[in-house]
């Protein structure tokens, strides 16, 4: 009997799950295949690569640090109170722990607001796709009038006169002119630096690189047995590495997974708003999933609170509808969302696995990059 005849079973998975943290352990060549759906741009998981910084916004530690101070600033907003770090909270997960945030005047949204944790390594920025760059999804919040309800000439007007800030933009830039660019760049920079912290599934795939046979033993074990057979039907049974694949566990891509509450409450038409194009209709961008446990509540609307039961949704093949030939906006559910027929141990044991990908919350700037980037302003 092989190790994939025995996943429907929970029972007499011991040894066989032995095996598969054996294959786990190994390089991703020598991993069970993974089911992926044709057509879908595929990438193995692994640990996280270095961050890289895009040539015209290069890392400085100066600039790092004026990021950090304009992020954790109320003064970026009109009312003087809403900061970045309102919505995006280094003690819960670089998100803040609500359905939907509040801003100004304590209006409130209809998203979630989604972790900054490994924003770096993201194609594309909000839940909708509408910024390509993370240095013009910095300055969108400020100018929205739910949040931070501001002008980015006022902003510029207003830091122009606080000598703190000019004497750190003439440090970081070379004169103390300040503009929304530079404070674009800065805020980027800074957020380039939250990184995840290593996981239990990162000591498992870095288990052969340590030194001795102790530290390879206690890394290869970093996983339960329930969290290895998690992984195993992330990849195949599950099939959630369709579109939870790479390094971050997302594809940086848009799916339409039934949760657009078409002409309903809640209603939110996802990627069509920003591409104005029928088919987007209800397509959301794939969350990465490393740390996020620590990012509850889930999905675009935040209307998720319980784990398992997102799992037992995708069970069943997400929620499924059609496009309407009368109604050419009526949303259709991805093709990659099929019926699973996962028991109650292999959800709880996909469950065990999102824990295993999920460390404590990035404590703020990473300092191996710090360390690797020679400061030159």
């Amino acid at each position: 009997m092989t190790i994939f005849m025995l996943l429907g079973s929970f029972t007499v998975y011991g040894s066989e799950v032995d095996k598969l943290r054996e294959l786990y352990s190994k390089p991703s060549q020598f991993w069970p295949e993974a089911n992926i759906e044709k057509g879908v741009e595929f990438r193995e998981l692994a640990v996280l690569p270095e961050v890289s910084f895009p040539e015209h916004n290069p890392f400085f530690k100066s600039k790092m640090k004026l990021g950090e101070k304009l992020f954790n600033d109320g003064r970026l907003s009109r009312s003087n109170q809403i900061a970045c770090a309102s919505c995006h909270d280094g003690d819960l997960g670089w998100g803040d722990g609500r359905r939907s945030s509040f801003g100004h005047n304590r209006q409130k949204g209809s998203r979630n607001a989604p972790t900054i944790e490994n924003v770096a390594f993201n194609d594309n920025f909000f839940w909708d796709g509408r910024a390509a760059t993370l240095e013009q999804q910095a300055l969108m919040p400020i100018q929205d009038p739910l949040e931070m309800n501001f002008t980015l000439p006022e902003l510029e007007a207003r830091l122009n006169q606080l000598p703190e800030y000019k004497e750190a933009f003439e440090q970081v830039f070379g004169d103390n002119k300040i503009t929304a660019a530079r404070i674009g760049k800065a805020l980027a920079t800074y957020q380039r630096t939250i990184v995840s912290r290593r996981s239990d599934f990162d000591r498992l795939l870095t288990a052969n690189q340590q030194k001795t046979d102790r530290l390879k033993k206690l890394y290869r074990n970093a996983m339960s047995d329930q969290a290895i057979l998690g992984l195993h039907l992330f990849r195949t049974k599950a099939r959630c590495i369709n579109c939870h694949n790479g390094p971050t566990f997302s594809d940086q891509k848009f799916h339409n997974i039934g949760l657009t509450y078409y002409k309903r409450k809640h209603q939110d038409l996802g990627l069509y708003n920003t591409t104005h194009k029928e088919d987007d209709v209800g397509k959301f961008k794939t969350p990465s999933l490393r740390g996020v446990m620590n990012t509850k509540p889930w999905m675009h609307n935040g209307l998720f609170d319980d784990m398992v039961g997102i799992l037992r949704l995708y069970n069943v093949g997400g929620i499924q509808t059609k496009k309407k030939p009368d109604d050419p906006l009526s949303p259709e559910t991805s093709h990659i969302l099929q019926p699973l027929s996962l028991n109650k141990q292999e959800i709880d044991a996909l469950a065990e696995f999102l824990q295993a990908i999920t460390a404590a919350p990035a404590v703020g700037p990473k300092t191996s990059i710090i360390s690797k980037h020679s400061e030159k302003k």
